[in-house]
């Protein structure tokens, strides 16, 4: 569902010129200062997935307030833990559509959306398949069998859409190192325990510069807007005095959980330490900005699918 891509990303304070026919124009979310890329030959679709409250203002363009209405549905398809299985997502009328580019990344006020590859307290190495058609949820491989974290992870785990470390960017500030070419990995610190492909209202409070084999690969910390503490964290301090030792203890998990395997320990960049919520915006911001040039193919896709 192709149509969806781009014009899924309007927040809900957005800033849009009255008439475009440039097809990657930008929209600028004024509530937190983002900008997210829309392509308004895709407006049709969207239309059925948003509602627009707008006041004209003086100055040329409009304040809109769009509510998405995904209506999701998850199919599985094949038996779990199976070299076939696969995690669809379908739109309301029963169609496949991308949980990597088709569902939108920002819903305004510091709002995201997440996709839940891992549920909290399980092994099974679930994964959006970011080279199949319509990038189905499966379990990573590695020479022909399934993969297993050595043990339980303890947050929900998943990927902001719409998003991609770009492997052809150093980033300046994490030792140089390149993207590692996925969605940017989100740790939800929330106490339910999610389901494969469920989507989730998150808000991000900080940022792990994790580097794995010399690629920078973002974990961004995040709660559920639906958890019981959510308006007690909205940055890191707040995880600190709420979720005492959460911080220390995603690191340490993501530092230490390829050791059993013979693997030296991943590292960390900025000072290997929680970035804040204002730093994790901005990896937000960049990624986004670099899987909008994946999918109008002004870098190279590779292998990736952009289906």
């Amino acid at each position: 569902m192709a149509a969806l891509r781009g014009a899924a990303v309007l927040s809900p304070v957005c800033s849009l010129p009255r008439v475009s026919h440039n097809i990657n124009s930008a929209v600028t979310c004024g509530s937190i200062g983002l900008a997210f890329q829309i392509n308004p030959l895709r407006h049709a679709y969207a239309l059925k997935h948003y509602t627009y409250r707008c006041v004209s203002l003086k100055r040329r363009g409009f304040t809109c307030r769009a509510l998405y209405k995904p209506e999701i549905q998850i199919k599985e398809e094949g038996t779990s833990e199976t070299l076939e299985y696969r995690v669809f997502l379908l739109d309301k009328s029963g169609k496949k559509i991308s949980p990597w580019h088709d569902i939108p990344l920002q819903l305004g006020d510091g709002v995201f959306n997440f996709i839940a590859e891992i549920p909290k307290e399980s092994s099974a190495k679930m994964e959006v398949a970011t080279e199949e058609p319509y990038t189905p949820i499966k379990q990573d491989t590695k020479k022909g069998k399934l993969r297993y974290y050595p043990y339980n992870i303890n947050w929900n785990y998943g990927l902001l859409p719409q998003t991609w470390e770009d492997p052809s960017f150093a980033h300046p500030e994490v030792e140089g190192a390149l993207g590692d070419n996925d969605p940017v990995d989100v740790v939800e610190i929330g106490e339910r325990r999610a389901k494969i492909g469920e989507v989730l209202k998150v808000k991000p409070l900080g940022a792990l510069a994790m580097i794995d084999e010399g690629e920078l690969d973002w974990k961004i910390v995040a709660i559920s807007l639906d958890d019981p503490r959510a308006s007690l964290v909205n940055d890191v301090d707040d995880v600190e005095k709420h979720f005492p030792g959460t911080l220390t203890a995603i690191r340490d998990w993501f530092r230490d959980y390829k050791i059993p395997d013979g693997k030296p320990a991943n590292k960390f960049g900025l000072g290997n330490k929680a970035a804040n919520k204002e730093y994790a915006l901005k990896v937000i911001t960049e990624t986004n900005e670099s899987w909008a040039k994946l999918v109008k193919r002004s870098v190279p896709a590779g292998e990736l699918s952009l289906a």
